[in-house]
């Protein structure tokens, strides 16, 4: 008959804790858990007594929802914490817990243990605690201990816990891990490190203004979102520096919104105006960061959407550009090439300050944790401003990879995953002006979008300006009042001045065919190299340069990145080609892929 640990049930109830308690679990029962995931109430027996609450981790669900943990059956509780509730109860989070004896190998209930009420057993014999140690400790994986059925849990780049969680300032509470955190719970302090925090974001709208910072913490459990709101925000933002430790307590707890994290807690955190904040000196076993690297040869099998992280080596980068987005703001942008072992490369585009403050020299090793995978283009990654981007992170995977790639990965050319299918960045789905004809590009049901190598043969500077809305957000054409004031019909605004905006349209050519194509605000400044502002100062003031421009733009080379869609308009069906994006030719990246293309003919 297996043993049971007569007397971890007093010890655990009344938070002096036990080490590798042995149990049966006698009854579970789910408990629901609303619009959140739901919850397991175990009840245990050491044989002497039962407890019926304990409560198992949501990342624990599985096991009961798969019938691992049954009535009756053996377990060990390798790890767990203790947390008093409001009401003054004591409820005991399994964290952590292996099935010893499955419940068909047991016959019935081992013993005859009776409810364990608290005060029941003073001036009775103490409970035997095998090992003397503070409430809360973090409990270590024994060896020798039979393996449990295992899930992907695992936390990576941890350190190995403290052998006791420390007091926090003031030793109003213990420090609770994060992957304990519940929002039934009324006293407990975090001690976790900051791995990612978002600049201050503002809201305006009929209910009033606002602003909102987020951040991403962890610690050797786990990991949560915390945000704060207005006050909180003037309280917390600036005391706030990534990669620092903090004690954090008093915050309140809510079902996580998955459509705003990548988080993986089933929780989410938000301060409030009783919230404590205080650094922490000794952090030097508080993990850095936790990341599941998915290799980049295996994000073909992942689905689209998916928010993945990867670690690579920095094979290329290009220069940042500007781009107007579909609500007209306009942001900087900067797409690099990724590669590791696998010899796959991936193209990951970088948003914001990201893009404008990331320097690639030197082909530095690059993670990124929560990547969002997109299927443009075959597979590419974009950096959101919930990603967290590091560069030449201490950790082993980085060094790792370094020493492959100095050895050996500087030498392989690499598969590229964006340049797989057809789609949509430079360096992909290349294409002359003749094939977008043949092969019917943009016939289909979605827009096509292709790379070609062209030259300017015809710019139509007729109507290529336009005066637009000065509003940073709004480039709709204005109306000229003729009293010196401009109207918006789109922000119902009249305004003294405006701005200019250019819509250019030219002929393009390559040695096979040409194309007419439309070019945007920043396609067409790259094209003329002017902007519009100056542009729409000579063509009031100077026409002659303002020709010359034009003139001096013809027979130029670019690299396009084209869209193109069958459209209908009075009847007719015409394809639509716009510019997305152009730069100048890099002859020497052209000339290589020329060589491979050369190369692949060759052996055909």
């Amino acid at each position: 008959m297996t043993n049971l640990s007569v007397g971890a049930i007093e010890a655990l109830a009344n938070g002096s804790g036990w080490n590798d308690a042995v149990l049966q679990l006698v009854n579970i029962r789910k408990i629901d858990g609303g619009s959140g995931p739901s919850r397991f109430r175990v009840m245990m027996s050491d044989g002497r007594h039962t407890l019926s609450s304990f409560m198992l981790s949501t990342q624990l669900n599985y096991m009961a929802e798969e019938n691992i943990l049954a009535p009756n059956c053996v377990c060990l509780l390798k790890r767990q914490v203790t947390n008093m509730l409001k009401d003054g109860r004591r409820v005991v989070i399994i964290l952590e817990i292996d099935v010893l004896t499955p419940a068909d190998g047991v016959n019935g209930k081992i013993g005859d243990p009776t409810p364990y009420a608290d005060g029941q057993n003073k001036g009775q014999h103490p409970a035997q605690v095998p090992e003397s140690r503070p409430p809360l400790q973090q409990q270590q994986n024994r060896n020798e201990v039979s393996q449990p059925v295992k899930r992907n849990l695992k936390s990576d780049f941890t350190k190995k816990a403290p052998s006791a969680l420390p007091d926090t300032p003031g030793a109003s509470s213990k420090v609770v891990p994060i992957a304990s955190l519940n929002p039934y719970q009324s006293k407990w302090t975090i001690r976790a490190r900051v791995t990612n925090k978002s600049s201050i974001r503002t809201w305006s709208n009929a209910r009033g203004d606002g602003k909102l910072f987020s951040m991403e913490i962890v610690d050797e459990s786990g990991e949560i979102r915390v945000t704060g709101f207005n006050q909180e925000v003037d309280k917390f933002h600036s005391l706030i520096e990534v990669g620092k430790v903090y004690y954090i307590s008093k915050g309140s707890l809510k079902i996580a919104n998955k459509q705003y994290t990548s988080v993986k807690n089933d929780y989410e955190m938000t301060l409030n105006g009783e919230s404590s904040i205080i650094p922490c000196e000794d952090s030097c076993d508080v993990p850095m960061v936790q990341c599941d690297f998915v290799s980049i040869g295996d994000l073909e099998n992942r689905d689209k959407d998916s928010i993945v992280d990867v670690i690579g080596v920095c094979k290329s980068v290009e220069e940042v550009t500007r781009m107007t987005t579909k609500s007209n703001r306009e942001v900087s942008k900067r797409t690099l090439s990724l590669m590791d072992m696998s010899g796959k490369l991936v193209t990951v585009t970088l948003w914001g300050e990201e893009a404008e403050n990331f320097e690639g020299s030197g082909q530095p090793i690059v993670a990124i944790k929560a990547a969002k995978l997109s299927d443009f283009g075959g597979r590419s990654l974009s950096a959101s401003f919930s990603s967290t981007l590091m560069i030449n992170p201490d950790i082993p995977e980085a060094y790792k990879l370094r020493g492959w790639f100095d050895k050996e990965g500087h030498t392989m050319e690499g598969q590229s995953l964006t340049e797989a299918r057809s789609g949509g960045r430079f360096n992909e789905n290349w294409k002359s002006l003749a094939d977008v004809k043949s092969e019917q590009l943009g016939h289909g049901d979605k827009a096509d979008y292709y790379t070609c190598i062209a030259t300017i043969v015809f710019l139509r500077k007729e109507n290529c300006l336009y005066q637009a809305c000065p509003s940073q957000d709004c480039n709709k054409k204005v109306v000229d009042q003729q009293n010196g004031m401009f109207r918006c019909e789109k922000c119902d605004k009249e305004f003294p001045n405006f701005k200019y905006r250019l819509i250019l349209s030219a002929n393009i050519a390559d040695y096979a065919d040409n194309q007419w194509v439309t070019c945007f605000q920043e396609s067409a400044e790259a094209i003329l190299g002017q902007n519009a502002a100056y542009l729409g100062q000579l063509k009031d003031s100077n026409e002659s340069a303002f020709d010359e421009i034009f003139q001096q733009a013809n027979f130029n080379t670019f690299i396009f990145r084209n869209r193109v869609k069958l459209e209908t308009y009075n009847d007719e069906s015409r394809i639509k080609a716009t510019v997305m994006e152009v730069k100048p030719v890099d002859h020497r990246e052209y000339s290589k892929r020329l060589i491979v293309n050369i190369r692949k003919m060759g052996a055909k």
